[in-house]
């Protein structure tokens, strides 16, 4: 929620009550950090998309084959715009529970960590809470109404992400693959923002 935006005008946007969000903030002032969490899978065959090249010349796209899977979940720092991120194999609920590990090692001196989720099966799985009864009550988790996706703004981050890294790549292993996701997630937290210049930095990052 921006500086200076009203709870009744944040709750509109949301599509929910204005006491979900003048709870959720109240929380939130309790002390504490607030994470905005999602998932973004990374495929060896690329997902192919809108993309450019100098004229005269064709945009190849590699099809290695059989296809492979990784998938990362992630939190937004809402104060810093740093994102924590983990990578699995599977989407599910040992992929957010690695990353509620994470959480906790990271923001280790807050009292409170508030996530605002979507309504994934794996935010509410027993092996969630049973990871949750773990960590006595560090985490909050504030659920967003159903197809928000407007509502999380760490989807800004993920379709950076395709658009720099994912969409047509021409790599040919997973390897190689997440060697640049890594990487240019690393480049964005160090520049605190997206930039077509990020795709350069992580080709030269890759080995």
């Amino acid at each position: 929620m921006g500086r200076g935006a009203s709870c009744r005008a944040t709750a509109k946007a949301l599509e929910c009550a204005t006491s979900t969000v003048v709870v959720a903030v109240r929380r939130y002032q309790e002390g504490g950090r607030q994470g905005l969490r999602d998932r973004r899978e990374g495929n060896v065959n690329p997902k192919v998309g809108r993309d450019w090249c100098l004229p005269g010349q064709r945009r190849v796209v590699v099809t290695p084959g059989n296809n492979q899977k990784r998938y990362l979940a992630g939190a937004l720092n809402t104060r810093t715009g740093q994102l924590t991120w983990v990578e699995g194999r599977s989407k599910a609920s040992a992929l957010f529970i690695q990353l509620l590990w994470r959480l906790a090692s990271q923001y280790r001196r807050a009292r409170r960590i508030h996530l605002v989720l979507d309504n994934a099966s794996v935010h509410s799985s027993k092996k969630t809470l049973k990871a949750l009864a773990h960590f006595g009550g560090r985490f909050v988790f504030h659920f967003l109404p159903p197809y928000c996706p407007q509502g999380n703004r760490i989807e800004r981050v993920w379709l950076d992400l395709h658009a720099n890294v994912t969409r047509n790549h021409r790599c040919r292993t997973m390897a190689q693959l997440m060697v640049r996701v890594h990487a240019y997630l690393s480049a964005r937290n160090a520049q605190r923002s997206a930039s077509p210049s990020l795709r350069r930095v992580d080709l030269r990052r890759t080995p």
